[in-house]
């Protein structure tokens, strides 16, 4: 059997980069500096969730339920996977991730989760077109930190 088709070095620091960026969006509760990294019509999964079709949907409905009652979010990128199609079109992002979560009494919780992202190349560039995150097992589902949205 041939093996995955891994990125070339390009692809792969390049979506290192942008994990890297999306992570510091995440952290600030930047949605409006997020958005222009997925298609308008991405298809997500998420914890509060099933499939969450549309970028403006899965703003309201998962990033605003997550970003402001969490923080620290990081990829950990020395255990994550780029995947690339030959014709480098399409590109499959598997990666773990770590934030704080807040227990109702403020006392704060490791929250690890996964993340699998699949992304379109145009001649625009790359946007994340399906995104899946989702906590580790048995890591609680609420967080109760309350910090403010820098950008819509």
């Amino acid at each position: 059997m041939a093996p995955l088709p891994a990125a070339d070095t390009e692809i792969e620091q390049f979506f290192r980069h942008w994990l890297e960026t999306f992570a510091g969006y995440v952290r600030e509760v930047d949605y409006a500096s997020a958005k222009p990294l997925f298609h308008p019509d991405v298809l997500a999964f998420g914890t509060h969730n099933d499939v969450i079709p549309g970028l403006d949907q899965w703003v309201a409905t998962q990033w605003d339920n997550v970003w402001p009652k969490t923080s620290d979010f990081r990829f950990v990128l020395e255990q994550t996977q780029v995947l690339a199609s030959p014709d480098g079109t399409m590109a499959i992002v598997i990666a773990p991730w770590t934030s704080t979560g807040y227990h109702s009494d403020g006392s704060t919780f490791p929250r690890p989760g996964r993340a699998t992202m699949v992304f379109a190349r145009n001649a625009d560039g790359w946007l994340c077109v399906h995104s899946h995150m989702s906590l580790n097992r048995g890591v609680p589902q609420v967080s109760h930190a309350n910090r403010p949205v820098k950008a819509w």
